[in-house]
């Protein structure tokens, strides 16, 4: 984006691109559900807290008081109109969080879910794609999955990367983007993230689409399911959860993957999460690869230990995809805060702090990001 651009302005869009929107974990389970017009019960099965409750009163301690309850776009705050003014073809989020009443809980010390009735705060944001390949989408055992596809089906969102069997945690999700083509989308869980081996699916039972391992062979399958779907001309979005929560560090077998996706299967976007925070991103061949985009919703305010990552500053990623060659034109992104569980702008100053991080993350991978005259960021790389 052109620094001299006035504030309101969108990114600059050739007619025939594709737009895609991506964020990070949307975690509305927990103390968000609770603000919600039709919360779950809120006891939760934590070593230290009980309540969901709790985590509420720990956001107003730190930010100010909450006005119960909140309707159901209200998380999504400032994002609403920054998705208006970008107007995305496309809107992909991971949804780290169970929508069911289930009590049915796994005994793995967090576990995530909201009401039924709360999910419809997906549909106020206008997500069209859910990705479901996570370590938080069995918190409430197999009946809280398939309670989740059911109300994801309720709500016209499509999902990607678990089912009802292991042909439907494997199958892409496939929009039509009208006179520009498909994009296609595959989501992927790796048991570095913390998935548990026994939430794979398989013959009539419902799980998520686990990898075992990034090797060569493991590798190969991919390329080969995702050439058995692509047409010439799509768009294919490869979603990864992987690795740890905290730390910058891009491990080897996650860069040589992405790289081989893109070599080998045409991937135009390799779109990785499970970090709390937003990670360096790279660009490969003109395509591009965020290897952590953070969390985009949580209830960590007032949460301590983690502090000098700032996983309150989210980021809306903006991609504008050419559909002819798959490369990557431009990306946006927004900078953004949680206060009171609630999506505003970033700060100036958070706002450069956060650029920075991303600038030093990135210097191994070439990439660098100028923040913008209206407190956005574009970024630069050498084309290919």
């Amino acid at each position: 984006m052109n620094p001299s651009e006035p504030p309101n302005a969108a990114p600059p869009r050739r007619a025939d691109l594709i737009r895609v929107f991506l964020c990070g974990d949307v975690m509305t389970g927990r103390g968000i559900d609770q603000v919600l017009p039709r919360p779950c019960d809120p006891a939760l099965h934590e070593r230290f807290v009980a309540s969901a409750l709790d985590y509420v009163r720990l956001a107003e301690e730190a930010n100010g008081p909450i006005q119960r309850p909140v309707d159901l776009s209200y998380v999504w705050g400032v994002a609403l109109d920054e998705l208006n003014r970008a107007r995305p073809d496309l809107r992909i989020a991971n949804l780290e969080t169970s929508i069911t009443r289930s009590d049915d809980y796994v005994r793995k010390g967090i576990n995530y879910r909201m009401s039924p009735e709360n999910a419809d705060c997906l549909a106020a944001a206008g997500i069209d794609c859910c990705v479901l390949a996570n370590n938080h989408v069995l918190d409430w055992g197999r009946g809280g999955l398939l309670d989740t596809l059911a109300n994801l089906d309720r709500l016209r969102i499509q999902f990607v990367g678990a089912g009802r069997d292991e042909a439907e945690a494997r199958a892409p999700a496939i929009f039509e983007i009208a006179k520009r083509g498909r994009v296609v989308v595959f989501a992927f869980a790796t048991t570095t993230s913390g998935v548990p081996r026994g939430w794979a699916p398989g013959p009539g039972r419902a799980g998520v689409n686990l990898l075992a391992d990034l090797s060569p062979p493991r590798t190969a399958q991919i390329v080969d399911q995702i050439a058995r779907v692509r047409r010439a001309g799509d768009v294919v979005i490869a979603s990864i959860h992987w690795g740890a929560n905290w730390g910058y560090d891009v491990p080897d077998e996650q860069a040589r993957f992405a790289h081989t996706l893109i070599d080998r299967a045409g991937v135009s976007i390799v779109f990785g999460h499970s970090s709390h925070h937003a990670k360096g991103i790279e660009v490969h061949r003109n395509r591009l690869i965020l290897y952590g985009c953070g969390d985009f919703l949580n209830d960590y305010e007032g949460i301590r230990g983690y502090a000098p990552y700032r996983d309150d500053l989210p980021l809306m990623y903006l991609a504008d995809i050419d559909p002819a060659s798959g490369e990557l034109l431009a990306l946006e992104m927004v900078p953004l805060q949680i206060r009171r569980f609630q999506l505003v702008h970033a700060s100036r100053a958070d706002a450069a702090w956060l650029a920075g991080e991303l600038n030093r993350t990135g210097q191994v991978f070439g990439t660098r990001l100028a923040l913008t005259a209206d407190g956005r960021f574009s970024l630069v790389w050498q084309r290919a």
